[in-house]
């Protein structure tokens, strides 16, 4: 049987949510049915998962340099042709882009190149909490124009779905929810010395541990992370926060942190590879995101037992049980977020009620391999109902 030809299209493959998904979509799709291409821009920050994975994919992962994150009409009209002439040679059944970036592009060239199938995962919308007003507009009357060019759109939550419907980006006829899939398996059953972490990092017998682990970029709130550590400091002395990640606003931050006195109190540890480590001793996880398509940190903090405080945005509700495995609080209010932290850090009992709720809650559920399933469903339907017109 002739194999399906698959394209997976993403601006880049650096630490986060989205490339681990393409990463696993890659790997798990069956090799007997599907012949799957990786095209790709420039990867500065891929995890050791990431990067075994790529050496083994070889020469099935193709580099577009042009194809880039940020907007450059230059770059991205190379991009589109390289796309475009890429996918007239190629040939693909599929063509599936992830991200508004490398959807776009890559969803225009497909249409235009002729490709049968076009498929485009969200990974978070840009609808809003990105940039202002006129922009938001903008970028919203462009997803519309786009969502007519796609068979199907792919939500990672039902309050994606509802929000691409609501900003009329696309009916719900073209709208496919499918969760976010991550191989849990990685995070149960681990045995790590958390005395040796703790030590490693500095950290006390004795000190409470709150961090952040994500992208240091505007979207995801790190300031306010930062603000509200100095209230709880100031309530609970024998505390630390880790901030780990990297991005454009680290050395704005780190001038944050010391303007408020927190250089003893904090640790920037950078881009890490052993996540499922850190998060092991950590008392709470925070993640202030202006918007969340998923969050896929708090699918595996919660699958440790480790209480969340989070943003009430994006599809944060739908991961993230308020009041039994974590709190949500309104984005961008520094002062909610430290209410928050200060609550759960005192109160040992319902840190310990969230901890055991949070592990019951994830146990089956967000498996890579029912994501894999379900997407594979998508094309075989989407390539029989092209095959009847």
């Amino acid at each position: 049987m002739k194999k399906i030809k698959v394209a997976q299209v993403i601006t880049r493959l650096d630490w986060g949510g989205s490339p681990d998904i393409v990463r696993v979509i890659c790997t798990y799709l069956d090799p007997e049915v599907y012949d799957i291409t990786l095209i790709m821009g420039v990867t500065k920050y891929p995890n050791l998962k990431t990067e075994e994975f790529l050496k083994e994919f070889g020469q099935k992962a193709l580099f577009i340099p042009e194809l880039k994150r940020n907007i450059n009409p230059l770059s991205d009209l190379a991009a589109f042709l390289r796309l475009y002439f890429l996918f007239r040679r190629q040939k693909f059944d599929i063509v599936h882009t992830h991200t508004a970036k490398a959807g776009a592009l890559a969803r225009t060239a497909a249409f235009f190149a002729g490709t049968p199938v076009i498929v485009h995962t969200l990974h978070g919308h840009n609808f809003y909490g990105y940039f202002g007003p006129v922009s938001s507009r903008i970028v919203t009357i462009i997803e519309r124009w786009l969502g007519y060019l796609t068979d199907k759109i792919i939500a990672l939550t039902e309050l994606e779905r509802k929000d691409l419907i609501s900003f009329k980006a696309a009916g719900s006829e073209k709208i496919r929810l499918i969760y976010q899939g991550l191989e849990m398996e990685g995070y149960t059953g681990l045995n790590i010395d958390k005395h040796r972490i703790r030590q490693s990092l500095g950290i006390k017998p004795d000190e409470k541990v709150v961090g952040m682990i994500g992208r240091l970029e505007p979207v995801k709130g790190p300031e306010y992370f930062i603000a509200a550590a100095k209230s709880v400091a100031e309530v609970f002395p024998r505390v630390k926060f880790i901030l780990v990640g990297e991005g454009s606003l680290r050395e704005k931050l780190e001038k944050q942190m010391k303007s408020l006195g927190l250089e003893e109190k904090f640790i920037f540890t950078g881009w890490r590879e052993d996540i499922p480590e850190i998060l092991s001793i950590l008392d709470l996880l925070v993640l202030p995101s202006l918007n969340e398509g998923v969050g896929m940190v708090l699918i595996e903090a919660q699958g440790l037992g480790v209480p969340i405080v989070a943003s009430r945005v994006g599809g944060i509700p739908e991961i993230v049980r308020d009041n039994q495995t974590g709190i949500l609080v309104s984005a961008g209010d520094a002062d909610s977020f430290a209410g928050a932290i200060k609550s759960l850090l005192a109160d040992e009992n319902r840190r310990s009620a969230m901890s055991q709720e949070a592990i019951k809650w994830i146990k089956g559920k967000f498996k890579a391999r029912d994501m894999i399933e379900e997407i594979s469903k998508l094309y075989q339907e989407l390539l029989a109902l092209k095959k009847k017109l």
